[in-house]
């Protein structure tokens, strides 16, 4: 095997066993397993890391500081269970069938989330709560997308906690370490046979596109969904190479691979947003708020304030003169 070549983490690593840390810190017993999986954390960490470079992006736009909680409150839990339905649907055959449990298609903590599923789902549910807090569509979508691509790749380095979603055989110096036990070894491979580490490639892709994206943004000043347009042409591009070597196994529509043909399709709506866009909305957003939902104004100055609200210096009020009467003119 190359020196060079990349492990695979421990299968220790897969997982936090709670309960047993608890028995040895307090002594404490408990009937069940609770167990922190590392591919959940890695998706956390990135749902928390899309949400603080979408609440900066969203406030610059004027929009009042974690709106975007409101809005992932109603997106995030419907862009899981998309993702995971369209992982499912698209793996059939590793979900269903004679010996497989009832419940492996819920069982989440072993991985397999789609984005593109779990975009369309989202969607849904951000479109919904966006028009509950006021907010702009397009506004929010331009702001989300960028951090979109630093969530994913997060999300595909739990990927690499699990084993799993490797490439073809390879003999590049990085190729990545894979145990012939695994369920998705190729069948005739002999052991040692190293592999495209395309959980590697993606995130190197994706932060390369959040940087290339802000850079875009930042310069030309981006509006009315064309950030998201450049998020599904970049990130489609380079799913469809990545997704095309993978030897997981996949519904195939015509000889390719459902998700390369997710990706080309992302790339086609992409490029239709960003040209449709251009041409009806070619000035800037009026507001990041729908028409009469903005942030209530506030009060020049609070019932209970003693200070003015444009500086520190206390008001300082002075009793009018007082009004000569004629004794005292007298």
């Amino acid at each position: 095997m190359l020196p060079l070549s990349i492990p695979s983490p421990s299968t220790a690593w897969q997982y936090f066993d709670l309960t047993n840390w608890l028995d040895r810190v307090f002594g404490w017993s408990f009937p069940l397993d609770f167990r922190i999986h590392a591919y959940a954390i890695c998706i956390l960490l990135g749902i928390v890391a899309c949400v603080v470079i979408t609440d900066r992006r969203l406030v610059r736009r004027g929009v009042e500081k974690w709106v975007i909680v409101d809005i992932a409150i109603g997106a995030v839990p419907l862009g899981i269970i998309g993702g995971r339905a369209y992982h499912v649907f698209t793996h059939v055959g590793d979900y269903f069938g004679p010996g497989i449990a009832w419940w492996e298609p819920f069982a989440i903590w072993e991985g397999g989330l789609a984005i593109f599923g779990a975009l369309i789902a989202g969607a849904l549910g951000a479109w919904w709560a966006c028009r509950y807090v006021g907010l702009r569509f397009t506004t929010f979508v331009d702001a989300v997308a960028p951090g979109l691509l630093v969530a994913q790749a997060f999300g595909r380095l739990g990927n690499y906690f699990n084993h799993e979603l490797f490439g073809m055989p390879t003999n590049l110096p990085w190729g990545l370490q894979i145990e012939q036990s695994n369920p998705a070894y190729p069948v005739g491979l002999p052991a040692g046979t190293l592999f495209h580490p395309t959980f590697l490639y993606e995130i190197i892709w994706n932060l390369v596109g959040f940087a290339v994206i802000m850079l875009i943004d930042r310069r030309f000043h981006l509006q009315w969904g064309r950030v998201l347009a450049l998020y599904l042409i970049w990130y489609g591009a380079g799913r469809s190479v990545l997704e095309s070597i993978r030897v997981d196994t996949s519904e195939t529509f015509f000889g390719v691979r459902t998700n390369v043909w997710a990706a080309l399709a992302a790339i086609v709506l992409g490029i239709v947003i960003f040209v449709v866009q251009t041409r009806r909305h070619p000035g800037t957003e009026p507001s990041g708020y729908l028409p009469g939902r903005g942030p209530r104004a506030a009060s020049s100055v609070g019932s209970d304030d003693t200070y003015s609200e444009s500086d520190d210096e206390p008001l300082v009020v002075t009793d009018p003169e007082p009004v000569a009467t004629a004794a005292d003119r007298s």
